[in-house]
């Protein structure tokens, strides 16, 4: 069965971040993820992680003003110094916290934007070569204009090029199955195709970005394929529960006998 972890940015947001992080632990999960740790010091993550023997796997670098609307800095020439600032606070972060994964958010702005694509490929060789030393993986994601209008990267197949194109082996490939089922479909051939590249999987439903098994796509079968394919990573859960967190956690126990099939 594939290692699942919390999204707690989503998952038991009915509570302060102390108590998701005690709700995740008792509900059976071994890791977390989140969107964003700035709001407490790394220290005093640390603190609740490590009393609730919980590894935050993956957050994401600094979007610029989330409030405002902005989804990242990377594709952004004139915001380069905002962005290695970002990479070297999410890092800070990464070290305390045991993190491995980054997330770095592309931005809103046109993908055939030549300047933008040029100043999203620099910020990736930016923040994979400060990572590496470290330990530390940088990931992209594909995501769909139907929840981020305009974001930058909207492509896997972009996404593979860029990464064969640095040639960074810490730059990796957050597979969203949510994301890739509306930008794509094939999800399955796709994370054959993919494996080599991707650093992290994460999970919804679709359309409604609900719990696993409640939408058209057999989430199931894709807990069977990641098994078959060896995938070794954890499955981000980030979806938005229908009702009470816990009461929609079945999905999980009819996930541990499907994906050993």
């Amino acid at each position: 069965m594939p290692r699942f972890a919390a999204n707690l940015s989503f998952l038991f947001a009915d509570r302060a971040l102390p108590d998701r992080i005690d709700a995740a632990r008792a509900a059976g999960f071994d890791a977390v993820e989140m969107l964003f740790p700035y709001e407490h010091a790394p220290e005093t993550l640390a603190e609740w992680l490590k009393a609730a023997d919980l590894e935050l796997v993956l957050f994401n670098m600094r979007p610029g003003d989330w409030a405002a609307g902005e989804r990242g800095l990377a594709s952004f020439p004139h915001r380069s110094e905002e962005f290695r600032a970002s990479v070297e606070e999410a890092l800070r972060y990464a070290q305390r916290l045991g993190t491995r994964r980054l997330h770095a958010l592309a931005g809103l702005a046109q993908p055939d934007d030549a300047r933008a694509a040029s100043a999203y490929r620099d910020a990736l060789a930016f923040a994979c070569d400060r990572a590496g030393p470290m330990g530390v993986d940088v990931l992209i994601e594909p995501i769909n204009g139907r929840d981020m209008p305009g974001y930058h990267l909207a492509s896997f197949e972009r996404a593979a090029e860029i990464i064969a194109a640095l040639g960074r082996p810490n730059l990796k490939l957050q597979f969203d199955v949510y994301h890739r089922q509306i930008l794509r479909g094939d999800v399955i051939r796709g994370l054959e195709e993919l494996m080599p590249l991707i650093g992290h999987v994460q999970v919804a439903s679709v359309p409604g970005r609900n719990e696993p098994g409640t939408g058209e796509l057999d989430d199931f079968a894709v807990f069977a394929a990641l098994d078959r394919l060896g995938y070794a990573g954890f499955v981000g859960c980030e979806y938005r529960p229908l009702g009470r967190t816990e009461d929609g956690l079945g999905w999980m126990d009819r996930a541990a006998p499907l994906s050993r099939t």
